[in-house]
């Protein structure tokens, strides 16, 4: 599903336009990547719960020539679906 599909999506089921519907979808990502960013988890009861995990250094492999690269530590974000929604999908 694309994004479009669910803005489509959500203004059917809320009886509102595609207009608010995007503005709204809009609201609730940056919201979640915002609260990411400041390193908080975002836990939605019965959907899953987002949050940051660190990654440590590592060696990789640079596919065309084979050398051998030094990627970064960093910071990844993570998402762990909860038990409804996995109950759903299986």
């Amino acid at each position: 599903m694309t994004k479009a599909e669910l803005v489509d999506r959500m203004a059917r089921g809320a009886g509102i336009t595609k207009r608010a519907a995007e503005t709204a979808l809009n609201a609730c990502l940056n919201s979640i990547r915002d609260s990411l960013k400041r390193g908080r988890k975002v836990t939605l009861v019965g959907f899953g719960t987002f949050s940051v995990a660190r990654r440590a250094a590592r060696n990789g492999r640079n596919p065309q020539t084979g050398e051998v690269i030094k990627i970064k530590a960093g910071r990844v974000p993570r998402f762990r679906a909860g038990k409804t929604l996995k109950n759903a999908v299986k």
